[in-house]
């Protein structure tokens, strides 16, 4: 496959939530279950739920007409199909769109660039995850993490991985921690302060123990470790669709953006549903609005994952739990974070569907000089939600000074 059939796609032309299929036909089954279940009148259906719905519970025992349960029923099934329907209409021709610029890069390698956002301050070198784009952590004004500590006088540079070429494709777990990772930490002057998230978590930390010498300090945002902490059974159930993923990797030596769309889907099959029926009832001029749409928009722009990279993730964090084993080896060493001496910040948010705290908590045990910090909020809006100043970016910077 050449070069050019492997270019980073023009800027989205709005499309999501993607794959958009995929979230119309579980809508699609869950108001055909609420329905066919009528007959049943038992609550065990997904459209119906007699502590979220009193009036549908009501009718159920309290009527005298044996058919306005069900009328019922199917007028609350029908709306909230059109709720849905009304939310991702509004989303597409919604008018923000993202006009933050890029600042310089002091270094890049293949598709990658160490993104520099100035500041007199100590260097904080952020990590994000290989599966979505960086700028989740300089989204928009007013929702950017990276020129809020620089504002507060620090230095923040930012790892945009890019969007995965030929030889990205190829690369495992170790071509990007010893590798990519390491070189770009060569490029920052000083010792930063290493930030990952999500994924990029993983990363920081694989990195941080391979070279702790160069580095002040460590923070964690959002990172699993324990991956059978809340539900190895549906871990272990990812694990097993690598076979059927085999044909993409043969195709493009990666996982698609709408593969991993459809993994995050099965962790919350109705979420994406919920969240376009309550953008629905939004101001479009609103904060918040704006917000929904931005963070869409960044959900929906994903980057595939080299096919290395998602047989390691897939088959070896989700199917054998590596990490929390002690056998998650990075060129050829354990990433065993209890070795790791360095003062070290591990947020786990209390409402984070993709990585529980169960899961992310251990590392606060583990890593002998951390400080664990829990806010109240999710995975993304942690990082970039109208609350994220006040449960995470502060407390942050708070630790950040202390270190």
């Amino acid at each position: 496959m050449s070069h050019s059939t492997m270019a980073s796609p023009a800027p989205l032309h709005r499309r999501g939530p993607r794959p958009l299929l995929l979230h119309l036909t579980l809508a699609m089954l869950r108001s055909s279950a609420s329905i066919a279940g009528l007959p049943l009148s038992n609550g065990a259906w997904p459209g119906w739920n007699p502590r979220r719905n009193p009036d549908l519970a009501r009718l159920a025992h309290a009527s005298g007409d044996p058919d306005a349960f069900a009328r019922t029923v199917f007028a609350a099934t029908l709306a909230e199909d059109r709720a849905l329907i009304a939310g991702i209409a509004a989303y597409r021709r919604h008018p923000w769109r993202r006009t933050l610029p890029d600042p310089p890069a002091i270094w890049s390698e293949g598709e990658t660039r160490l993104l520099d956002y100035g500041g007199e301050g100590p260097p904080l070198l952020f990590i994000p995850s290989l599966i979505n784009r960086g700028h989740i952590l300089d989204l928009d004004e007013g929702a950017s993490l990276v020129r809020f500590l620089a504002a507060a006088g620090f230095h923040p540079l930012l790892l945009d991985w890019g969007w995965p070429g030929e030889r990205e494709r190829r690369f495992t777990l170790t071509d990007y921690i010893a590798g990519r990772l390491d070189r770009a930490l060569g490029a920052v002057a000083e010792k930063p302060i290493l930030v990952g998230y999500c994924m990029g978590g993983l990363l920081a930390l694989a990195a941080a123990l391979r070279e702790p010498r160069r580095l002040r300090a460590l923070a964690l945002l959002a990172t699993p470790w324990d991956f059978h902490a809340v539900d190895p059974a549906r871990a272990a159930a990812l694990a097993r669709l690598l076979p059927l993923m085999e044909p993409a990797f043969a195709l493009g030596h990666a996982l698609p953006i709408d593969w991993l769309q459809t993994l995050f889907a099965l962790v919350d099959p109705y979420g994406v549903g919920r969240k376009y029926r309550a953008f629905a009832t939004l101001d479009p001029e609103s904060t918040r609005a704006r917000r929904f749409v931005a963070l869409e928009d960044w959900l929906n722009d994903g980057v595939p994952l080299a096919a290395p990279v998602a047989r390691e993730a897939l088959g070896g964090w989700y199917g054998d739990n590596t990490p929390a084993r002690g056998n998650w080896l990075v060129a050829g060493l354990p990433v065993d974070p209890a070795t790791l001496r360095l003062p070290t910040l591990v947020a786990a948010p209390t409402r984070d569907r993709l990585v529980p705290p169960a899961s992310a908590r251990p590392l606060a045990t583990l890593v002998p000089e951390a400080t664990l910090i829990t806010p109240q909020a999710g995975h993304i809006g942690m990082i970039a939600g109208t609350n994220a100043e006040t449960v995470l970016w502060r407390p942050m910077l708070s630790w950040l000074r202390e270190v």
